[in-house]
């Protein structure tokens, strides 16, 4: 066991020295108290750590001791429907705004336990052990991934607590392992896999500006960047609750306590949609407040994504929502500055693209140890100061994402949500995903979608330009260009999370109303073409349905959306005069 004696304390970094021998990771216990902590940097005999806890009244001369591990979690079934600082400690929302440290301990409850295995069996690591029943769901045992050998001794069925032994193998030499429910994983090293897959269908968030415009596969990532009060924290919310993946983890780091209160108090009581039971079952919240040390809010992010790995290596395709990673970044950038190195851009440490990358590299679609298939997707929310997308974390965070979900403060300012401006988004998984949504109804998909793109970027020209002449001043296609730009954002984009009937859109609603939306754009051109005012189709009894497809036309109510587009093809055609009829 290394020890060490503390020679100067700033903020959470602490500078020790010591004859022993530590390195890099080494979880250690700092001060009489036993702040958690871990080293950073290695000079010498000296070393320097990073504290996880507030580190007033520690001084010169207190003890470091060294575990001999990296910095770890203890990950097992109990993990599903609880709270947990920084560092997987249990925590419990006090009446304050602020968030008050729990007990260091889980409940000492007893699970069912189901084995798969027989004595003599041979055992790899990552391979499940048998099942048990936590917290309402069915979840796998895992053996460690670095696990090897033949089984010994497997525990009858029955009901145990976390610290039993369910198993014991031996390895080659004849050595004795057990093995319980939980095990330790190092938070900065990603757990193994049997193989990396690629991309194949997309993570279905309900919201039809991602889904249609801007779709992220499972596995995949996602930035969500906008300033205060574009609605970042409620979508993110939204996708949480509404999105297809089967376990949720919610991380909010460096949040106001007050938000992470509000969070903590809404998220046990929300109905699961997919489930009827609550959402909170299946989800794992991990709070980091503002208040609390900075430190801890660094390695919030990377106790995470380990603990996102550990159910996707079960079989399970988990969302990892990130709130935010510009407040990582900014603990990032404090703790560089208490080792005096020298800032890069924005005061940011030059290590910080790095760090980036190896937290969104961690999203994936593989085959897990176990042998099945399982995802990572992450969704990272970015704060930059101002709105202002040329600063640091946004431009790095846009090299290492497939879809970037610009929120925009004008359009949230005029109460338009989800606030994602289109000009200022991308998704390359959408050419991946064409096929999924190819043979999900609509044949046309990748072909709209460009539609929409392009009607939407001829739009901000052509506003720029009827500003200064006038709408009515503008040739009758241009007119026409604008009048469908403003049935695609109000009758596709627009979304409101609080509508009971449009918080949510399902891929074959999706389907239905681009379909209907694209019918009227393609039957309008050929009549203004055929001398139709464009006025003229404002004027149609179905016109302002199309504005309210998301509200008027629920998921009981899909099929009435095809005679709908019978309807337009008919009215459409008795003010264009051009006999043609096409539905």
């Amino acid at each position: 066991m290394s020890r060490a004696r503390i020679t100067w304390v700033g903020g959470p970094v602490v500078r020790a020295q010591s004859g022993d021998s530590f390195y890099i990771h080494e979880a250690i216990l700092v001060g009489t108290n036993e702040l958690l902590g871990e080293v950073i940097k290695l000079d010498g005999e000296e070393i320097v750590a990073q504290v996880f806890e507030d580190t007033t009244g520690l001084q010169p001369g207190d003890p470091v001791v060294g575990s001999g591990a990296a910095l770890s979690i203890r990950l097992g079934p109990w993990l599903l429907g609880q709270i947990f600082d920084g560092l997987l400690r249990p925590l419990i929302a006090g009446a304050s705004p602020f968030m008050q440290r729990g007990g260091q301990q889980l409940p000492q409850e007893r699970y069912p336990f189901e084995h798969l295995l027989k004595p003599g069996q041979a055992l790899h690591g990552g391979e499940i052990l048998g099942h048990v029943e936590a917290n309402g769901i069915r979840q796998a045992i895992l053996a460690p991934p670095h696990t090897r050998g033949k089984v010994s001794w497997i525990a009858p069925e029955g009901e145990y607590d976390q610290g039993e032994c369910l198993c014991r193998i031996s390895d080659a030499s004849g050595e004795e392992q057990e093995l319980g429910m939980g095990h330790d994983w190092p938070v900065r090293k990603p757990r193994p896999v049997r193989q990396r897959l690629r991309p194949e269908r997309p993570m279905i968030t309900g919201q039809r500006v991602l889904d249609t415009l801007f779709p992220i596969a499972r596995g995949s990532r996602a930035a969500l960047p906008g300033g205060f009060g574009t609605g970042k924290t409620i979508l993110q919310e939204a996708l949480a609750k509404w999105c297809d993946a089967d376990v949720i983890v919610y991380v909010g780091c460096g949040e106001r306590g007050n938000e992470m209160a509000e969070v903590l108090d809404e998220f046990p009581s929300l109905e699961d949609p997919a489930t009827g039971k609550l959402l909170m079952q299946r989800t794992v919240i991990i709070a980091n407040t503002s208040n609390m040390p900075v430190a801890a809010r660094e390695a919030s992010i990377y106790t995470a994504i380990t603990v996102a790995e550990y159910f996707r290596d079960q079989g399970l395709h988990v969302a990892l929502m990130a709130d935010s990673t510009s407040r990582w970044a900014e603990a990032l950038r404090e703790v560089s500055g208490r080792l005096e190195e020298l800032p890069a851009e924005g005061g940011y440490p030059a290590y910080l693209s790095a760090r980036l990358a190896e937290f969104y590299e961690r999203a994936a679609r593989v085959q897990a140890l176990c042998g099945k298939e399982g995802s990572v997707t992450i969704i990272g929310a970015v704060s930059p100061p101002a709105g202002d997308f040329s600063e640091p974390v946004t431009t790095h965070t846009k090299r290492f994402v497939r879809s970037f979900w610009a929120l925009d403060r004008d359009m949230a300012q005029a109460r338009f949500y989800p606030a994602i401006n289109p000009l200022r988004s991308y998704s390359s998984d959408a050419e991946a995903l064409a096929h999924w949504w190819q043979r999900h109804g609509n044949p046309d998909w990748p072909t709209h979608r460009k539609q929409l793109l392009t009607l939407l970027g001829q739009q901000e020209q052509l506003e720029r330009m009827a500003r200064i002449v006038g709408r009515d001043s503008l040739p009758p296609l241009q007119q026409l260009t604008l009048l469908c730009a403003d049935l695609v954002n109000e009758g596709i984009l627009r979304q409101s999370s609080f509508s009971k009937i449009d918080r949510y859109c399902s891929p074959a609603r999706q389907t239905a109303m681009l379909l209907t939306v694209m019918d009227f754009i393609r039957l309008a051109e050929k009549a203004v073409q055929a001398g139709t005012p464009p006025a003229e189709l404002v004027k149609l009894p179905l016109y302002a349905r199309l504005q309210r497809l998301g509200e008027e036309f629920g998921e009981d109510q899909i099929k009435r959306l095809e005679l709908l587009r019978r309807q337009l093809a008919y009215e459409v055609e008795s003010i264009s005069g051009s006999g043609a009829h096409e539905s």
